[in-house]
C-alpha cells in the first residue's frame, strides 16, 4: 500500500489493540426533479416504444435518472482514502448498468456527517435486484491512531492478503427491488458497513486491518445526513433561485459526472471569492464570478421531491484548493498567532490531497474569518482549542513536517462536535465531562490560554457549555450527551463553548458490534423469534469484539449480568442482512430476517460476527436496532 511521503511519523505502539471500526458507507440515490419511486418485486415496467441507450443522448427520453452519492460511517480511522472505480447496478437477467462514468478518488473519513453527491447518469428503465461497487486499494491512504499519533495501517482479508481491485455485491431484498420507470425517478441508498468485521492490530508497523465488507441497500434511506454538492457552475436562475453545477465530486480536477441543481432561500449563506452574502445577493455574486467558478455546497435533501436546497455555498478561492492551498483539521492547541491543527488533509494546488497528522498554522491581523450559521463579526481572536476548521494559504512542506502560512489567507469556522458526560444541568448551561471532540480523544487537545485566566482555562474534566434556550432532561445527568456548537473564543472562557443543538441520551445512538472467532459459533443466540435475538452473551466463542458503543461509552457485553435483547425498533424504516463469503441478502421484514436466519443456523452455518444500529437501555438491556446485519459462515 503506498502513502504520501509528506506524512507524519508514526508511532509505535507497545500494546494490541483489536477494535470494531466503523469504516463508511455509500448512498446511491436514484433522483430526478420531482417525482415519486416504486419500489417492489412484483411490478412490471410499462414498455416503452424506443430503448434506453445511456452513451446515446438520442434516447435520453426514454431512460431514467439517478443521482449517485457516497458517505461514511462513525469509525476510528484518521484517513481511509481509496479509489471507487465502479458502482454497477444489475437487473434480474443479468442486464449491467455502469454509473460511474470515471474512476474517482475518496478518503471516506471526510464523509461521516455528509453524503457527497457523486455522479448524475441516466438509466433504462426495468427492475433491479442487485448492484455492486469496486474500490482499488492499490495506492489506498490508509491511517489509524495509535498512542496519540498518527500510524499508517495496511487493509488486508481475511486470509492476511492485502487488498488490491475488489468488488462488493450486493442483492436487493424481495419487498425492495428497485423499479426505474421512463420519466419517474427513484431513490435508492447504497449503505457500505464494515463496522462488525473490521479489525484494527496497531502493534505492526504498518498496522493491520483486517476487512470483511457489508454493504446494503435502501430504497428510502434509513438514515438522513446532510449533502455535498461540488463542480463548476454552469448557470443561474435568479428568478426561481438556484444554480447548475457540472458535478466534479471530491476533489476530482477534470472530469465531468452530470449536471445538478442546486436551490437556495434567502437564507442560505454565500462566500464568493472571500466576500460573505445571503440569499439572492450570493446567487448574483455567483453569476457575477462567472461560468466555470468552482461551487461546493452543503444543505439538505427533500427525499419526496428530489430536490436539493443548499444553507452555505462557497465559491471561487473561497473553496479549499481551488486557488490557494488548504488544510482542514481540528486545533489542538494555540500559542499567539500559531495554531496547531490536526487533522488533516492537505490540499495543494496541482497536487492530490494527502493525510498529514499535525500541522503548524500562522495567522495574523489581515487572516479573513467566517463563522458558518454566523452573521456576525468573527477575527481570528475567535479562533480557539477544539474549534474545527477550514484554512487557506501556503503550505510548506518539508522533510518532517508541514506548515501553511494564513497571514494573508483566511480561516472558516465549521461546527464542532462534542462528546461526554453529563455533570450538572443548570439553567442555561450543562458541564459536562468531555471525552471526544470531533471524534478525537480530549487528551490529544491543549486547552492553555482558552480561558481570562489560568484558572479559568477549559478543564476538560468539568467542560461548561452554555445551552441558551435548550432544554435537557433532568435525568441525564452521569449519563452521555452530544453536542454541536462553537468554542468560546480563544482567551474568553468560561463557558467554554456555546451549544447549538444537544442530543442527550435518551437519543445517542449507540451501536454493537460482536465477533465469535474465525470459526464462528453455531449458537450465537438463546432465542429468535419476532421479538427479537437474544444474544448469548456469555458464548465461550466469543473473541475481542463484544462491546456496544453508546457516544463515549463503552459497555462490555461479557461482563452484563444478563443477556442482550437485539430487538427491531418499533417506528420508523428498518434494514437487515444476512452476509456470505460472496453476497449480501437484505430484509426489510424482521420476520423474513429471522426466518431466513434460523433456515442457515439450522442447515449449518455458523455465526462470524453481527453489528447493530440504533439506541441502548442498560435498564432493560435492549438494544432497539434500526439496522442488523449478520455474517454467516457456509457449511
Amino acid at each position: 500500500m503506498k502513502v504520501s511521503n509528506n506524512r507524519m511519523p508514526s508511532g509505535v505502539s507497545t500494546q494490541t489493540l483489536w477494535t470494531s471500526v466503523a469504516l463508511m458507507c455509500a448512498v446511491l440515490f436514484m433522483a430526478g426533479c420531482g417525482g415519486g419511486a416504486g419500489t417492489t418485486s412484483t411490478v412490471t415496467p410499462p414498455p416503452t416504444a424506443n430503448t434506453c441507450v445511456p452513451d446515446d443522448p438520442s434516447t435520453h427520453d426514454e431512460c431514467g435518472s439517478l443521482i449517485l452519492g457516497l458517505t461514511d460511517a462513525d469509525g476510528d480511522f484518521d484517513s481511509y482514502s481509496v479509489d471507487v472505480i465502479s458502482i454497477q447496478l444489475e437487473k434480474a437477467n443479468g442486464t449491467t448498468v455502469e454509473t460511474l462514468p470515471a474512476s474517482t478518488r475518496i478518503d471516506f473519513t471526510d464523509y461521516v456527517n455528509l453524503t457527497e453527491f457523486v455522479t448524475a447518469a441516466t438509466v433504462p428503465p426495468g427492475v433491479y435486484v442487485s448492484g455492486s461497487i469496486t474500490l482499488d486499494y492499490t495506492d489506498a491512504e490508509v491511517f489509524v491512531e495509535a498512542d496519540g499519533a498518527s500510524k499508517e495501517a495496511v487493509v488486508v482479508d481475511a486470509d492476511g492478503v492485502p487488498l488490491g481491485e475488489t468488488t462488493l455485491r450486493v442483492r436487493l431484498s424481495d419487498r425492495d427491488q428497485l423499479l426505474i420507470t421512463r420519466g419517474r425517478p427513484s431513490l435508492l441508498t447504497l449503505d457500505f458497513d464494515l463496522e462488525a468485521s473490521h479489525e484494527v492490530d496497531i502493534v505492526p508497523t504498518p498496522a493491520v486491518a483486517v476487512a470483511e465488507a457489508f454493504i446494503v441497500a435502501e430504497i428510502d434511506p434509513v438514515d438522513s445526513k446532510d449533502i455535498r454538492v461540488r463542480g463548476p457552475l454552469i448557470d443561474t436562475n435568479e428568478a426561481e433561485m438556484f444554480y447548475t453545477v457540472a458535478l466534479r465530486p471530491f476533489h476530482d480536477r477534470v472530469n465531468d459526472f452530470g449536471r445538478a441543481q442546486v436551490n437556495i432561500t434567502d437564507e442560505t449563506e454565500f462566500e464568493v471569492n472571500g466576500d460573505a452574502f445571503v440569499g439572492v445577493e450570493g446567487l448574483r455574486a455567483l453569476s457575477a464570478a462567472g461560468q466555470g467558478t468552482i461551487t461546493v455546497a452543503q444543505g439538505t435533501l427533500n427525499v419526496a421531491d428530489r430536490e436539493f436546497t443548499a444553507n452555505l455555498v462557497l465559491a471561487g478561492s473561497s473553496v479549499p484548493g481551488a486557488d490557494f492551498d488548504a488544510i482542514r483539521g481540528s486545533v489542538v492547541s494555540r500559542s499567539g498567532n500559531e495554531l496547531t491543527v490536526r487533522g488533516g488533509k492537505v490540499y495543494q494546488r496541482g497536487l492530490r490531497p494527502y493525510y498529514y497528522g499535525d500541522i503548524t498554522v500562522t495567522v495574523g491581523p489581515e487572516t479573513r474569518v467566517n463563522k458558518t450559521t454566523f452573521d456576525g463579526e468573527v477575527s481570528i481572536d475567535d479562533i480557539s482549542v477544539g474549534q474545527n476548521v477550514w484554512v487557506r494559504g501556503e503550505v510548506t512542506v518539508d522533510s518532517d513536517s508541514v506548515s501553511m502560512d494564513a497571514t494573508a489567507g483566511a480561516v472558516r469556522m465549521n461546527v464542532t462536535h462534542l462528546s461526554g458526560f453529563v455533570n450538572t444541568i443548570n439553567p442555561g448551561q450543562v458541564d459536562i465531562d468531555l471525552r471526544l471532540i470531533d471524534r478525537k480523544r480530549v487528551g490529544l487537545f491543549d486547552f492553555t490560554g482558552t480561558g481570562m485566566t489560568p484558572d479559568t482555562d477549559a478543564d476538560p474534566d468539568n467542560y461548561e457549555v452554555s445551552t441558551g434556550n435548550l432544554l435537557m432532561d433532568v435525568q441525564s445527568t452521569g449519563e452521555p450527551v452530544t453536542v454541536w456548537g462553537f468554542p468560546t473564543a480563544f482567551g474568553a472562557a468560561p463557558p467554554d463553548f456555546e451549544g447549538r443543538t444537544i442530543i442527550d441520551y435518551t437519543d445517542v445512538r449507540s451501536s454493537l458490534g460482536v465477533g465469535w472467532g474465525v470459526s464462528g459459533t453455531a449458537a450465537p443466540f438463546l432465542m429468535i423469534d419476532g421479538s427479537g435475538l437474544l444474544l448469548d452473551n456469555q458464548n465461550p466463542d466469543i473473541d475481542q469484539r463484544h462491546y456496544i458503543k453508546k457516544g463515549p461509552v463503552l459497555i462490555d457485553l461479557t461482563a452484563l449480568d444478563t443477556s442482550t435483547l437485539i430487538a427491531p425498533r418499533e417506528t420508523g424504516r428498518t434494514l437487515f442482512t444476512l452476509k456470505t463469503s460472496d453476497s449480501l441478502q437484505l430484509f426489510a421484514d424482521f420476520d423474513d430476517f429471522t426466518a431466513a436466519l434460523s433456515t442457515e443456523l439450522g442447515a449449518g452455518a455458523n455465526a462470524r460476527s453481527m453489528y447493530a444500529r440504533g439506541t441502548y437501555d442498560p435498564v432493560d438491556n435492549t438494544f432497539s436496532a434500526y439496522k442488523i446485519g449478520i455474517h454467516l459462515l457456509e457449511p
